[in-house]
């Protein structure tokens, strides 16, 4: 697994560094911010400039409303007329499961229903269509501009909030919508966005996790690709019959797009950081990063090594969730490790610094001063909270640190109880290897990035080695044992500050310190934020408006075209095919993996020789997993699942010459539904049978 982390950082670093070697990577290009276009503000000039393509708003409105909100996750879209919705086999694992009946694993076997009634319902899964949008700016801004300090400001900005949202949700166009004010550029544009929410969702079709996840860890965010990533759920009405969506649907186009032939992914992508300075992204390199990078290599190599004594599919689909993570957080890294890169980024921001008028403060130079006293808790923020991955101790110290906070409070009986039930459970099972192991890994963590003007793990290892002190703290705590956990709750409050025992010691060293890093960033959140807006008004004047913001989970249009790039010294194909599976396949003997199921033996010739996978120049990131997409006609001829090692630096900035999207072909979905799972009846309701 060591190898394949360091296979994977050369392969980023080649990768990069291969493109830098073009002249043009470190001059600033015209999307550098993106195309990530929101629908009430498409570029309608651009798309008539670039691809001679002049939609009615007819257009818009009808394929913001085939795509779909997948849960709090993915992306959607509605593929028939009849509530047929597509996503990805990734966004779908999770649930599943408990679709499942006793003897069946949908992760080895699938799952097809063969008629409506087999149709499985997932209890709490919901998809959201965006019905109305509204650009609130100007009322919004309107009322701001009452404040005179960067608080008034944002006192005005949420009573101007909630005060549409009370006014739009008495409206009869907006009623019974779940309605979300989104706010763009730092706070320098507002909307309001009403959605409708579907409850009743079943399960259609989902393919094995060999066909979904094939190629694994290794091919993840790689192109040339051959995964199967997609799954087919069905939206029913309040009477419990299928959600009739004639009206706005993807038709389904099985010959898929041409290369040079625009497309358009419509999804939600996550998150972009794009209007970061080149202060704050060099904080993101040296700081943020690569202590979150480090964490995160740590807590899988532990749970392979978990995996690898007790093998099961719960932990295998976490090792798959973190693998994604690491090989992400190790592009943008790699990007932002690229000189040319932060070279482009810097000249865009001088050449906007140049040609803006500044009367009082620079909001550049304040946020430097910002960032700059944020440095020395940048490891504390990510490295000291509490979560699962870090174990039982650490959740317990912080668990501990609330309890004394709020023993010494008036009426606090049943925030006790609730505190003391949460401590008990922390302290079973807490003096074992693994959770030694996992607070051992904490304190060398910590020790590993604390800077220099914070330093305190020397306080905590008490000349000790990381492994020495865990294993001390959680041998010699009388917190594991029920009868003395008793005794210390009967202690009043001023008994409590003087109780001794290690984690108790742990945890007043440890909590002060993160409450203090949190107390840094939160109190200068509003202002920086308010210089954020600065900055990117200040960009708007001078690059003019029609700028894409940040991703922020919410529904977007991105334009590109299927178009091939230059990568390892060859050239990647704009598509792959069936054949292409087969080989790697037998390339890699068979084993995980790049193993397929029994019923794959023997294709026919008419589905080797099917398109697969394909790219795109569209802009995406997390989120946008799920989303279809389209042609002109808007219909439906891929499926986004990923982005290439290329792409991952679009977190901070969107490269097209090489950055690409990656979609399941509609031809290579159509033909695995014919030839190997002889799905007959969704192969007809996508092809309008």
């Amino acid at each position: 697994m060591m190898k394949k982390c360091l296979f994977l950082l050369l392969l980023v670093v080649y990768s990069i560094s291969s493109i830098q070697s073009q002249d043009d990577l470190s001059k600033p290009q015209r999307f550098d911010y993106g195309k990530m276009w929101t629908f009430e503000n498409p570029p309608k000039a651009w798309f008539k400039e670039a691809y001679n393509f002049t939609p009615e708003d007819q257009w818009y409105d009808d394929v913001r409303k085939s795509a779909l909100r997948f849960a709090s996750w993915c992306s959607a879209s509605f593929v028939s007329p009849n509530g047929l919705i597509m996503t990805n086999h990734h966004c779908s694992r999770d649930v599943v499961t408990a679709l499942q009946k006793e003897g069946e694993s949908f992760d080895k076997n699938g799952f097809y229903a063969a008629t409506l009634n087999d149709e499985r319902k997932a209890e709490g899964l919901f998809v959201e269509q965006l019905i109305k949008v509204e650009d609130i700016s100007k009322r919004v801004l309107d009322m701001m501009s009452k404040g005179k300090t960067d608080q008034e400001k944002n006192v005005w900005r949420d009573s101007a909030l909630a005060e549409i949202n009370r006014e739009f949700a008495r409206t009869d166009a907006w009623k019974g919508l779940r309605l979300q004010t989104v706010t763009y550029y730092s706070g320098g544009k507002f909307s309001l966005y009403g959605y409708k929410r579907f409850g009743d969702i079943r399960l259609v079709m989902i393919p094995e996790n060999e066909l979904g996840y094939f190629g694994g860890d290794p091919d993840n965010f790689t192109y040339p690709r051959y995964a199967l990533d997609c799954t087919f759920w069905r939206a029913y009405d309040e009477n419990g019959q299928p959600l009739n969506t004639s009206d706005n649907y993807f038709k389904f186009n099985i010959n898929g797009a041409t290369e040079g032939e625009p497309v358009f992914v419509i999804g939600n992508p996550g998150t972009t950081e794009r209007y970061r300075t080149s202060k704050q992204l060099e904080y993101d390199r040296d700081i943020r990063y690569p202590a979150q990078l480090t964490m995160m290599k740590n807590r899988h190599a532990l749970m392979v090594k978990e995996y690898e004594k007790s093998p099961n599919q719960d932990l295998l689909n976490d090792i798959f969730g973190i693998s994604n993570g690491i090989k992400a957080y190790t592009g943008i890294l790699g990007g932002l490790n690229t000189s040319a890169l932060m070279q482009r980024k810097k000249t865009l921001e001088d050449e906007v610094r140049s040609k803006t008028k500044i009367s009082g403060e620079d909001p550049w130079n304040e946020l430097e001063k910002a960032m700059g006293a944020l440095k020395k808790y940048g490891s504390s923020i990510t490295l000291l909270p509490p979560n699962d991955s870090k174990g039982k101790a650490v959740s317990l110290l912080f668990a501990l640190a609330k309890y004394e906070k709020t023993l010494s409070m008036p009426d606090n009986g049943a925030a006790l109880d609730k505190i003391k039930t949460q401590i008990k459970s922390l302290t079973t099972d807490l003096n074992t290897p693994k959770e030694k192991e996992l607070l051992a890994l904490y304190f060398s963590e910590i020790k590993q990035f604390e800077h220099p003007d914070n330093k305190f793990i020397d306080k905590v290892l008490d000349g000790k080695s990381a492994e020495q002190r865990a294993d001390r703290i959680l041998s010699k705590t009388d917190l594991s044992n029920p009868k003395d956990l008793e005794k210390l709750f009967e202690k009043s409050a001023e008994k409590f500050k003087k109780a001794d025992d290690p984690l108790l010691d742990l945890s007043r060293i440890i909590v002060p310190k993160y409450n203090e890093a949190a107390n840094a960033f939160q109190s200068t959140t509003p202002r920086r934020k308010a210089l954020e807006a600065k900055i990117a008004n200040n960009v708007f004047n001078v690059k003019g408006t029609d700028l894409p913001p940040d991703a922020t989970f919410t529904l977007r249009l991105a334009d590109g075209v299927v178009k091939n790039y230059n990568y390892n010294g060859t050239t990647a194909p704009v598509k792959t095919t069936f054949f292409g599976l087969y080989d790697r396949h037998y390339s890699f003997d068979g084993k995980f993996p790049f193993n397929l199921p029994a019923r794959w033996e023997n294709p026919p010739l008419e589905l080797l020789k099917s398109p697969m996978n394909f790219i795109a120049t569209n802009d995406i990131i997390g989120g946008n997993s799920g989303s279809a997409i389209v042609n002109k006609n808007k219909e439906a001829v891929g499926l986004i699942f990923d982005g290439n090692i290329e792409s991952l630096p679009g977190s901070f900035i969107y490269d097209g010459v090489s950055n690409r999207s990656v979609a399941v072909h509609a031809g290579g979905i159509y033909a695995a539904l014919k030839y190997i799972y002889r799905a007959d009846r969704l192969v007809n309701e996508l092809i309008g049978k």
